[in-house]
């Protein structure tokens, strides 16, 4: 199976030794993206619908890097620094996709990089 690394400057760059996606096959994965706006390099994280939003901007990005969009996606993980979070960040995830959702989970956890609220990675399939 040849893997195939995805990476585009319409999203951030890694902040570690990763890379925004690898295609493996058919398969799609991408990096959990956090609220950084590629084109300043700045958290956009004031609100947590902005925050929100700024995250699925970059999923958007590697997504079409790849040559795919939302439809692709087959699972998603959501990671938030706190579940009182859950109902907004619900709210703007849902408006990025039409017809079925995929798959999913969503976790609080302690501590997320650059103190940011939220942090969403996806798989994705042609």
């Amino acid at each position: 199976m040849e893997k195939k690394i995805i990476n585009t400057t319409n999203a951030p760059a890694p902040i570690g030794p990763y890379n925004q996606a690898v295609q493996a096959g058919n398969f799609l994965f991408i990096s959990g993206q956090i609220a950084i706006n590629p084109a300043t390099g700045n958290l956009e994280n004031t609100d947590t619908l902005g925050e929100t939003h700024q995250v699925m901007q970059n999923l958007k990005s590697v997504l079409q890097e790849a040559g795919m969009d939302f439809s692709n996606v087959v699972k998603t993980t959501i990671f938030l620094s706190d579940m009182s979070l859950f109902s907004t960040v619900n709210e703007v995830y849902g408006r990025y996709f039409s017809g079925d959702f995929p798959a999913r989970e969503t976790v609080a956890v302690k501590e997320l990089p650059r103190n940011v609220n939220v942090e969403i990675s996806m798989i994705a399939m042609k």
